[in-house]
């Protein structure tokens, strides 16, 4: 039976269960019954186990070593879903102690399987929302790398900061704005659109476009966040109408009062 066709009594007795088996593998550093859990078809029952690593790992100082040990052997796993799973679980580290796992992202970015480097995208979102000054520092390193889909992936992964800090990201985006590569391009300018719409950060990402070099690009930008405020996409979340974010740019943007 899948997770949530459990009820909510069930599924705790299920999150605890599996908590308790985490804690024990590595207490009795027998990885079985965490291969289990980490391998399992249901997307939730493997959530579990990396937010139980993850919990384990903050309040269990003397087991953190040997942690980072057995999740490097999972991280070699054959089986993709272990590999997935280890690398939210570093994810889940990372929050708070990302020097601890930076080996695993370095690893993960360049997996083979795209489930995996999809972690890595996860990862790196939810670490660069709680832990950002040494997440973005190493997202830094990635920026320019002859991979297109690296490039991609650190541009995605740290949209999440953005959301509601713009002006953390905002000097890593505009490294990319000369960037070739569609799927590059594509990203940048979707994520432009996402850390635009909530309270007091249009104003941060148009200031910022005004110091932009690719006009082009910048107007591609400006089109995704005028309709990123519109009634089909999130209308009912932005700070500002449609109309107001036309006018904003209109008075501020000064690149398309250059283009005249």
């Amino acid at each position: 039976m899948a997770f949530y066709d459990l009820n909510k009594e069930e599924r705790q007795l299920v999150v605890n269960n599996i908590y308790e088996d985490c804690l024990t593998s590595f207490e009795r550093k027998n990885l079985e019954k965490l291969l289990v859990h980490f391998s399992n078809e249901d997307t939730y029952i493997r959530k579990t186990a990396y937010q139980s690593v993850g919990k384990i790992y903050n309040s269990n100082f003397r087991l953190q070593k040997d942690i980072l040990v057995y999740l490097k052997e999972l991280l070699e796993n054959e089986n993709e879903k272990v590999r997935q799973t280890t690398i939210n679980s570093a994810g889940e580290i990372g929050m708070y102690y990302f020097e601890d796992v930076i080996s695993f992202f370095d690893i993960g970015l360049f997996d083979d399987h795209h489930s995996i480097r999809n972690a890595v995208i996860g990862s790196v979102k939810k670490m660069g929302e709680k832990n950002p000054k040494p997440v973005l520092e190493w997202a830094k390193n990635y920026l320019h790398h002859e991979d297109k889909e690296v490039r991609r992936e650190i541009c995605h992964g740290i949209e999440l900061r953005g959301r509601k800090h713009p002006e953390d990201i905002l000097p890593l985006l505009k490294e990319l704005q000369f960037d070739e590569t569609k799927r590059v391009r594509t990203t940048l300018v979707h994520v432009l659109g996402q850390i635009s719409y909530k309270k007091g950060c249009l104003q941060k990402v148009v200031s910022h476009l005004n110091t932009w070099k690719n006009k082009a690009l910048v107007q591609d930008a400006i089109d995704e966040i005028v309709d990123v405020h519109s009634e089909k996409r999130y209308a009912k979340f932005t700070a500002l109408t449609q109309q107001e974010v036309i006018r904003y740019i209109d008075e501020h943007l000064q690149i398309s009062k250059n283009n005249g």
